[in-house]
């Protein structure tokens, strides 16, 4: 901070100039006054002596007269260059004390409004954090100097769970929260950090959570993942598989974190056969449930404007019903043509299946980014009833807007 301070003292002293240089210049200004007023005085005493040495017959008239500009020549020699005076309202008090309080009172209100902390911290952030210990530190500063980030609250909050202080975590994971209007993202590390920091208890706000997360974002890893963890504690290991098969399903191929994954898919399975349970079929429904088939094609026109591995999302949402997807299936475009199912096994969410709204949408789109809710393009069937059994045949061919 030596050469903040360095630049503001600079600053100082050049309004200080400004305050004191014409004071200065008025001390200046008042000596050349004094000189012409002693120049002339002495000018007016010569002129004197003359007109009496002229009454004594000492002079004559026209030795008089030359005197007279004689005195006058040297008078305007002895005041030339002088500038005339300008007499200040203010005098030279105010413009001292103004010189001194200017500087004070721009110190007072810096102090006040000003943002020394930021200067600091942006000087801190010029170096790499030496440790995750001096990141955290530097992220508590961050977000006592910009309360209002949710950018900041939201990195803080994953620093502390990367250090295993859920706790800590809790209440930046809120704020972040609260700041970026609730992103599913968000919402689903709050879950996280609230269950860790219960000691994995699960709890109607941590359901909570996780509901609202999925319903803004089917695809939100943090809470899929967190869900089967939930249902394998709780011995619920084909709702784990379930979760962790949909998680598994959106995940990058080249995502380190599938394996993991995987892993917990075998050992619920494993679960499963100890206790000597089956495990649900994903492809089967329930009887009595739904189970649409449809074909999904790519139009002709398309063909020269995607890639081979876009990813396709074939799902079905309620007509009239909540906007998330009720079931999915994830291809890409170099699967296409081809024909998938959607039932109740595929359902994005528990409480929410084909077989509970009488009329659904089919909808395919190609999604770049791997995103189920962000595309390039779809295509969009009817309304049609979820208990269609016949063959529905879906063409990708319009912008998605």
């Amino acid at each position: 901070m030596i050469d903040f301070w360095l630049a503001a003292g600079l600053m100082l002293l050049v309004a200080l100039a400004v305050l004191l240089v014409p004071v200065l210049r008025g001390r200046r200004a008042q000596a050349e006054e004094d000189r012409t007023a002693l120049n002339v005085a002495l000018y007016q005493e010569r002129l004197s002596e003359l007109q009496g040495q002229q009454q004594a017959g000492v002079l004559t008239s026209a030795q008089l007269e030359s005197g007279r500009a004689e005195a006058a020549r040297e008078l305007l020699a002895d005041t030339e260059g002088t500038q005339s005076v300008r007499h200040s309202r203010l005098g030279r008090v105010i413009p001292l004390v103004a010189a001194v309080l200017v500087p004070l009172l721009g110190l007072g209100l810096y102090l006040h409004w000003g943002a020394s902390d930021k200067v600091e911290l942006a000087r801190e952030f010029r170096q790499a954090p030496g440790s995750i210990e001096d990141m955290t530190t530097r992220l508590e500063q961050t977000v006592k100097a910009q309360p209002d980030s949710a950018e900041a609250w939201h990195f803080l909050g994953r620093t502390y769970m990367a250090q295993q202080r859920a706790a800590d975590a809790v209440p930046a994971f809120e704020r972040a929260a609260s700041l970026s209007d609730r992103q599913p993202e968000v919402l689903g590390q709050w879950a996280q950090a609230l269950y860790f920091a219960s000691e994995r208890k699960w709890s109607p706000q941590v359901q909570a959570l996780t509901d609202e997360a999925l319903k803004a974002d089917a695809e939100e890893v943090t809470s899929l993942g967190l869900l089967g963890i939930g249902a394998f504690e709780e011995q619920r290991y084909n709702d784990a598989i379930g979760y962790w098969e949909r998680l598994i399903a959106v995940l990058p191929a080249d995502d380190p974190s599938r394996a993991a994954i995987q892993g917990g898919v075998e050992r619920a399975r494993g679960k499963l056969g100890e206790a000597g349970q089956v495990e649900r079929p994903a492809t089967a429904a329930v009887a009595s449930g739904a189970t649409l088939k449809v074909r999904v094609e790519l139009d002709a026109s398309l063909k020269d404007k995607v890639q081979p591995g876009d990813s396709v999302f074939v799902f079905a949402r309620a007509s009239n019903g909540p906007p998330m997807p009720l079931a999915v299936k994830r291809m890409t475009v170099a699967d296409l043509p081809a024909e998938v199912e959607l039932s109740d096994a595929d359902a994005m969410m528990p409480q929410l299946k084909l077989s509970a709204f009488p009329q659904v949408q089919l909808v395919a789109r190609i999604s770049r980014s791997g995103k189920a809710t962000d595309g390039e393009w779809i295509g969009r069937s009817q309304p049609l009833a979820s208990s269609t059994r016949d063959l529905q045949q879906l063409s990708i061919d319009s912008p998605d807007k």
